[in-house]
C-alpha cells in the first residue's frame, strides 16, 4: 500500500511540473505575441513618419523620393521580405539625415521641429522594441529545447519563434535630438 503512495505521489508531482513548464512555455508565447506587437507598431510608426516627412516638401527631391520609395516598401513588405526592407529604411534614413543640413531644413519648415521630434523618437524606440522581441524569442527558445518539452511536445502546433534580424542603427543627427 505504501508503494502505491508513493507512485501516485511521484505521479502527482510529475503532472504539476508538466503543467507548470506547459503554462509557462504559453506564457513565454504570449510575451512574444506582444512583443512582436510592440515591435510590429514601431516599425509602422517608423516608416509612418518618414513617409510624412518625405510628402511634406521640406526635403530636397532627390532625398524625398528616396525616403518616400523605402518607407513605403517597408510599409507594403510581406513577413519574408519585411527585415530587409526595415533594414533599408533604416540605411536610407542615415543617408538622408547623415547631413546637418537636412535636420535644419525641417526644423525651419512649420511644424517641421515636431515632425523630427517624432521621427527621432520614432527611430529610438524600433532598437529597444526589437531587443525586447528577440529576448522573448530567446527565453522560448531555450525553454523549447528541453527534452522533456520537445518529447511530450508541450509547446503544441506553435511555431518555433524567430529574431527579427535588421539593421536598426539610427542617423547620429537624431540620436543627438532624442537625448
Amino acid at each position: 500500500m505504501s508503494t502505491l503512495i508513493w507512485i501516485a505521489a511521484l505521479l502527482v508531482l510529475v503532472a504539476v511540473y508538466l503543467s507548470w513548464t506547459a503554462g509557462r512555455l504559453d506564457r513565454l508565447h504570449s510575451r512574444l505575441d506582444a512583443a512582436r506587437a510592440a515591435l510590429d507598431a514601431q516599425l509602422l510608426r517608423r516608416a509612418s513618419v518618414a513617409q510624412e516627412l518625405a510628402t511634406a516638401g521640406v526635403l530636397d527631391p532627390a532625398a524625398s523620393i528616396v525616403l518616400y520609395e523605402s518607407a513605403h516598401a517597408a510599409r507594403q513588405a510581406e513577413e519574408e521580405h519585411r527585415e530587409v526592407a526595415e533594414s533599408e529604411l533604416s540605411q536610407t534614413l542615415r543617408v538622408v539625415f547623415g547631413e546637418s543640413a537636412q535636420v535644419e531644413a525641417v526644423q525651419a519648415a512649420p511644424g517641421g521641429e515636431a515632425t523630427l521630434g517624432e521621427l527621432a523618437e520614432a527611430v529610438r524606440r524600433v532598437p529597444m522594441a526589437r531587443r525586447f522581441h528577440n529576448d522573448a524569442v530567446r527565453s522560448a527558445r531555450a525553454l523549447r529545447r528541453h527534452r522533456t518539452v520537445r518529447l511530450l511536445r508541450l509547446a503544441g502546433h506553435a511555431p518555433f519563434p524567430l529574431a527579427f534580424e535588421m539593421d536598426d542603427e539610427p542617423p547620429a543627427t537624431l540620436v543627438a535630438r532624442a537625448a
